[in-house]
């Protein structure tokens, strides 16, 4: 599982690394003021960037055990994870509700 989450850690670099240059690209393939030349050398650029600097390629995993499934995005772990840290009052702030 770590090699997973250092797959995901690398895949969300990449796609910091490259956002303002595929949303620069992206805006001027769409913009329908710019000639057809200009739209189609940017729309070969975007082609050239790496797959994995597109946002679609990430995957949100828990940080801890790599879990792809039911991983909450306010703490970036998974159900099972989250219980076990807010049990021994790892979250501040959060605790589980039994009654």
């Amino acid at each position: 599982m770590k090699k997973l989450v250092k797959k995901d850690i690398k895949l969300r670099k990449n796609f910091k690394k490259n956002e303002l240059k595929r949303l620069y690209l992206k805006s001027i393939t769409l913009n329908q003021n710019v000639s057809n030349n200009q739209r189609f050398k940017a729309q070969l650029n975007l082609s050239d960037l790496p797959k994995n600097s597109s946002k679609h390629r990430i995957k949100n995993r828990c940080v801890v055990t790599g879990r792809p499934k039911s991983v909450f995005k306010q703490f970036k772990l998974s159900r099972i994870t989250l219980k076990q840290y807010a049990l021994n009052g790892d979250i501040p702030g959060l605790k589980k509700i039994s009654w």
